[in-house]
């Protein structure tokens, strides 16, 4: 795309300015609005005169090599130099100062990008800047990206393969592609650029960051998660992480497809979710709980009506009957904030169904399951840790931190009569993601809860790509307790017929 060149030759090629360069403008500034200009005079016929012929823009690393974007999205580009940067920024304060952005804001997406790009070419064609025509359509693109969306981050959020885009500063955007991290070559003009765009983001749910708030959760349109998290807590700036979220939902039979779960094990899945069995699906960062939550939401009736609660709502569930709560950060009084047990204690006023938290981390543990045991069969919840059993020495340590004052075999009798079954989902070193084990939680012996495997995942070794081989094989339970449960739903001969085929297998 834009190659280096001369660093004197670009920001020099303005000879036809009638005016000197407005001084810069913020794109905080750009957004309250501006007063408009008079319109760019009109274009000359004559087109720019095209960029003599260069050499190509020097190679990215190996790890960039998988940054190729679908076909639909384009390529990102690789390489931008220094010149590139001053002519955008100059061409930008000059589009800031000639648009009226009230105007602009009450036409559609396309006819503004349209605008935008025919007032560039005559600010472009006006200050005689010299380009080809590549170099052109990406200065517009930018540009629009600047005005109408996230700036640099627009093309990487267009791709559907990058399942995490990390920003640490202006000047370093990691990607996550197929459970591997790169590096890419996109950056930002600066600190400031980056800190008006997480701006940009929270403030469409209504949340702010800043220095006496300067952690913030929120969410993009498309349910994709954000944290944001600046200075002074992030020393070398504005830090951006986005859990993207795909275009098309992933199904169980996805899951199947990548070698995540086997089918007999999707099955099973399947007629746990569907029979109302309390799930707690356990992972670590990254090893697709969310994903998997999801999944298994989609084998809920449709007439069953459910209530999320989440910090930042990301679930999507597909039934007509869903009522989506989400927490609430306290205001600049310190006051007004609404926590995730409140949000799981008015659940239980709401006649829900089925309570669905979308990561239990504190004290909310104890009212989920509270609901649990109290006619609220299927709820469903997610929770960091590395195996089905340190899931439940979490929950205990949870409900104990919570401040509540019971003996630890209350607190485990209430587990084990609440929790039927945990899913331990993992990323593994390949950057796979595995259901590694279907556990389901028996009862209490003396102090220690009993817990049985329905299926584990075997690692055999690794192929000649490196990627790790293995299988979902049974343990060879015939009847597992939830057995009655999927008697009762008319699900039993399907379950039978799963385990045998994943003892099988």
């Amino acid at each position: 795309m834009f190659g280096k060149r001369g660093l004197g030759e670009a920001p020099s090629a303005a000879p036809m300015a009638p005016a000197a360069a407005p001084p810069p403008v913020t794109r905080t500034q750009a957004s309250v609005g501006s007063k408009p200009a008079a319109a760019p005079p009109p274009r000359t016929a004559n087109a720019p005169p095209a960029a003599p012929p260069r050499a190509a823009a020097p190679s990215v690393n190996a790890p960039n090599a998988r940054m190729q974007a679908s076909a639909e999205v384009g390529e990102t580009p690789e390489y931008r130099s220094e010149a590139y940067y001053r002519v955008k920024s100059t061409i930008f304060n000059a589009l800031i100062e000639t648009i009226d952005l009230t105007q602009l804001a009450q036409l559609d997406p396309e006819s503004s990008r349209d605008e935008i790009r025919d007032i560039v070419a005559e600010i472009i064609s006006i200050k005689n800047v010299v380009m080809s025509i590549a170099e052109q359509e990406a200065l517009l693109d930018d540009i629009c990206n600047d005005v109408l969306g996230y700036g640099p981050l627009e093309p990487l959020l267009a791709r559907d393969d990058i399942a995490d885009i990390m920003v640490n500063g202006a000047n370093a955007v990691f990607i996550e592609v197929n459970g591997k991290t790169s590096k890419t070559a996109i950056r930002f003009r600066d600190n400031g650029q980056l800190m008006n765009i997480c701006q940009r983001i929270v403030s469409q749910v209504g949340r702010r960051v800043d220095e006496s708030s300067p952690i913030c959760d929120a969410r993009l349109p498309d349910g994709s998660r954000v944290n944001v998290i600046v200075p002074p807590l992030a020393i070398d700036g504005p830090t951006l992480t986005i859990r993207k979220f795909k275009k098309d939902k992933l199904k169980l039979s996805n899951l199947v497809e990548y070698g995540s779960i086997s089918p007999a094990g999707a099955k099973i899945l399947q007629i746990i979710g569907a029979c109302r069995c309390n799930v707690l699906i356990s992972g670590g960062t990254g090893s697709g709980k969310t994903t998997l939550l999801n999944t298994l939401t989609a084998f809920i009736d449709p007439t069953e009506r459910v209530i999320t609660c989440e910090d930042a709502a990301e679930l999507q569930l597909q039934q007509p009957h869903v009522v989506r709560l989400e927490t609430r950060p306290p205001n600049l009084e310190g006051s007004g904030q609404v926590t995730m047990r409140d949000l799981v204690k008015n659940c239980l006023r709401m006649r829900p169904e089925r309570i669905i938290v979308g990561e239990v981390r504190g004290s909310e543990s104890f009212d989920l399951l509270q609901a649990m045991n109290t006619g609220h069969d299927g709820s469903m919840g997610t929770l960091h840790a590395n195996t089905p059993r340190e899931a439940l020495s979490r929950l205990e340590s949870m409900i104990t931190m919570g401040g509540f004052s019971l003996p630890p075999k209350t607190i485990r009798e209430i587990i084990v009569a609440a929790v039927d079954v945990v899913i331990q989902a993992a990323r593994l070193r390949d950057g796979s993601r595995r259901i590694t084990q279907i556990t389901e939680v028996l009862g209490l012996e003396g102090d220690t809860i009993i817990t049985q495997d329905l299926m584990v995942y075997e690692i055999q070794g690794e192929d000649q790509n490196g990627r790790i081989t293995g299988r979902h094989k049974g343990t060879g339970v015939g009847r597992p307790r939830f057995w009655e449960r999927a008697r009762y739903f008319g699900l039993e001969k399907e379950l039978a017929q799963a385990l045998d085929e994943s003892e099988a297998a």
